[in-house]
């Protein structure tokens, strides 16, 4: 049995704590290769999380084997894109947001989305950014909120995605 528990006291939240059954250690060596297996597991179930319900992947009724395999290839490519972003900003909240915006999709959300008052040196950062989207997705941005996660980023972009196509629609239509 491995028993993994971390360090420190984190803020608003409890410690991490894992035991693990597992006959393949022979050593601490294996033991943390172990640990580090089952977070990369947890990753993985947190990406299937946002496949099944952000993408809603298993509603879908497609009745050929084809269609359904191209449909979850492009939900595979937006839950990453929700993951990584959701990650990104939580390892890197200071990243500048090119990293995983476009240039229209910043300057939608500058629109859209009001600054509220606070430290005016992040408006530049990814999390700026991110947060903008989880509240397109409902995420209320309290002062003592936990960074958003991916239940509210998934609605954010989704929402962010249909008004950059209602707007490049509205620039063909209307010429402006």
């Amino acid at each position: 049995m491995i028993h993994a528990q971390e360090r420190g006291r984190p803020t608003r939240r409890k410690k991490i704590e894992w035991k693990l059954l597992t006959d393949l250690v022979q050593s601490c060596k294996d033991a943390i290769e172990k640990i580090e297996w089952y977070a990369l597991r947890w990753k993985i179930e947190v990406f299937h999380k946002i496949l099944k319900s952000g993408c809603k992947a298993e509603d879908s009724k497609l009745r050929t084997a084809e269609r359904l395999v191209n449909l979850i290839a492009v939900f595979c490519i937006v839950s990453w894109r929700v993951f990584w972003m959701t990650m990104l900003n939580r390892s890197s909240p200071n990243a500048i947001p090119q990293m995983a915006l476009t240039d229209p999709e910043m300057k939608l959300l500058d629109h859209l989305v009001k600054d509220r008052g606070g430290d005016c040196s992040r408006r530049s950062t990814l999390s700026h950014y991110v947060v903008k989207i989880a509240r397109l997705g409902g995420y209320l941005a309290r002062a003592n909120d936990p960074p958003p996660g991916n239940t509210v980023i998934w609605p954010g972009l989704s929402r962010l995605n249909d008004i950059e196509l209602g707007a490049a629609i509205e620039v063909t239509t209307m010429g402006n």
